[in-house]
């Protein structure tokens, strides 16, 4: 590192050509700037030591440059290389200060190194955000090709990049970078499928499954597996038979929950992990509202009104991952006070709320929905949540529920707000009382955002806008978006989800007409005339909205 104690004439916008020594009395922190903000602090040491402070929101990458540099260094001494120039490596880092950590940089890399300044957690979002969590996977699988050690069964809970570049067994470092990765791109299901002559690793992101690396050669296929049965307790001689799993690491010293499935298939057998990050989850519960699901104003009027409600039934409905729980919770959040007394069963527990009793389903033991929520009444609660109605025996007991003054909260697995009505009516389920106890019926599903640091406008086609159900003059008189691709939603166009629901208010008319068994398209109709709002029609309206795509509520909903 250059000892010169003047900047050059010249200097290199947005860098420093040469990087003083810092004088250590320059780095007292007087008693007034103590408690600042973590930008600020930044800005400040930058000004002191006389280098440059550089904001990381438009941050280009050079990809050459990253990959030139091992990734274990950048994550371990938390910087990103910006330039390499006649004058050495020109290097974005968060303290300066640390003089014998840059020493050690500079012999490790075997380069003189420049410095500028940047928040530690603007360099980390650009470390999780770039390729360089995807070369720990890389490196790892090609690690892993080479050659096959027999597995360590006595694999570290704990999870770190030194760990990830260490010299570990290939299996369980394909395993664990895997898993890394996963978590640094904001996965919630990794998928090992096995084909016929090769294993396929996906990610499910926002809902849609990506390829995480190459595909794996077949004959790996087992040993893989088999470390996945180690890590969650399950029996790796079984391999005809689905089994059921769970386990725990730490990464970064928070604790997070996988749950595993294995299945067997004609290629051999696959396996599911779901992430259940708790205590990441925990912190965006904590101002868990109904607000930030991306209802319209007018559905969480209507919402909020029969939640509020003292007693009666509020059903939720829609397949497997369109929200519904992630909606209870948010109801449940808005309305508990120490005044009432809520409690819950599910199936599992994924996420703990403060404040809240909640009783996981173990029906291995014979705790079942019925049995749990036949208990939980003579616990004397104000309102209740049953994860999901499966059977008959449940849905008589929340709608008896329902009916004796308990508020209760409760899914079902149907595509919208008339087929539930059929399908409580199929548990023979008594009409007039299912018709008195509900309150309303809200069916949800996700649409992907568009990522908003890559959202551009585009024009589309009047066909496409008539096969859509839109009027085809809009193409030419209304603004229609969509995401080019960038780092931060890793090249989709897409970041986040948010919620389109159609809302039925169990007005007496409805009432009267499933007393009367109606058709589902008259009530469907009356539904329309009293002002519900079609989840197609929720969907086309955030499109509008410049919100998300044609291409993305067509897969969710059908045109009508």
């Amino acid at each position: 590192m250059s000892r010169e104690e003047e900047k050059p004439n010249t200097p290199n916008p947005g860098f420093t050509v040469e990087s003083p020594r810092p004088d250590p009395a320059s780095l007292v922190v007087p008693a007034e700037e103590e408690v600042i903000s973590e930008d600020l602090h930044a800005r400040r040491l930058a000004e002191r030591l006389g280098l440059d402070f550089i904001d990381l929101k438009d941050f280009q990458i050079d990809n050459d440059l990253f990959r030139s540099i091992p990734v274990d260094l950048m994550f371990r001494y938390n910087f990103i290389p910006c330039r390499r120039g006649e004058d050495g490596l020109l290097v974005v880092i968060d303290d300066p200060s640390d003089v014998l950590k840059l020493d050690e940089l500079e012999v490790l890399l075997n380069t003189r190194i420049q410095l500028s300044v940047a928040t530690a957690s603007a360099i980390q979002e650009i470390l999780k955000k770039s390729e360089s969590s995807q070369r720990v996977l890389e490196e790892a699988t090609e690690g892993f090709r080479l050659q096959l050690v027999q597995e360590d069964e006595e694999g570290e809970e704990q999870l770190s990049i030194d760990k990830l570049t260490g010299d570990e067994s290939p299996i369980i470092k394909l395993v664990d970078s895997t898993i890394f990765n996963a978590l640094q791109r904001r996965a919630s299901d990794i998928h090992i499928e096995t084909r016929e002559r090769e294993v396929v690793i996906k990610y499910r992101v926002d809902g849609v499954l990506y390829p995480a690396m190459e595909p794996i050669d077949k004959k790996f296929h087992s040993t893989i597996i088999s470390r996945i049965k180690v890590m969650s307790d399950l029996d790796i001689a079984e391999k005809r038979i689905p089994q059921d799993g769970r386990f725990k690491i730490r990464v970064k010293n928070r604790g997070i929950d996988f749950r595993v499935s294995i299945m067997p298939s004609i290629h051999g057998e696959d396996a599911v992990i779901r992430i259940l990050d708790k205590q990441s989850a925990n912190e965006s519960f904590r101002d868990l509202n109904l607000s930030v699901l991306g209802f319209t104003q007018e559905e969480l009027k209507k919402f909020r009104k029969f939640i509020w409600e003292p007693y009666g039934m509020v059903l939720v409905t829609g397949p497997t991952g369109s929200g519904k729980t992630t909606t209870l919770y948010a109801a449940i959040s808005e309305i508990k006070s120490d005044e009432v007394k809520i409690i819950t069963i599910e199936d599992p527990v994924e996420y703990q709320l403060p404040g809240i009793t909640q009783i996981p389903v173990n029906e291995k033991k014979g705790l079942t929905f019925s049995r749990g929520l036949r208990s939980i009444l003579r616990h004397d609660p104000d309102k209740i949540m049953v994860g999901e109605i499966r059977d008959e025996e449940t849905a008589h007991i929340a709608i008896q529920s329902a009916l004796t003054g308990h508020l209760v909260f409760t899914t079902v697995h149907a595509n919208n707000v008339v087929d539930v009505l059929g399908r409580f009516l199929n548990m023979k389920v008594e009409p007039y009382n299912f018709v008195s106890a509900l309150n309303c019926v809200l069916a949800q599903r996700l649409v992907r955002n568009i990522c908003a640091s890559c959202k551009r406008e585009i024009q589309v086609d009047p066909v496409t806008l008539e096969e859509s159900g839109l009027d085809p003059e809009l193409a030419t008189t209304h603004k229609f978006y969509e995401g080019k691709g960038c780092i931060e939603c890793n090249g989709t166009g897409y970041r986040g989800r948010m919620a389109i629901a159609e809302l039925l208010n169990m007005s007496d008319s409805i009432r009267e007409m499933i007393l009367a068994r109606k058709s589902a398209s008259e009530i469907k109709r009356v539904a329309q005339e009293e002002g519900m709002l079609t989840l197609r029609d929720s969907a086309l309206a955030r499109v509008l909205e410049g919100k998300t795509t044609l291409k993305e509520i067509n897969k969710v909903t059908f045109v009508e």
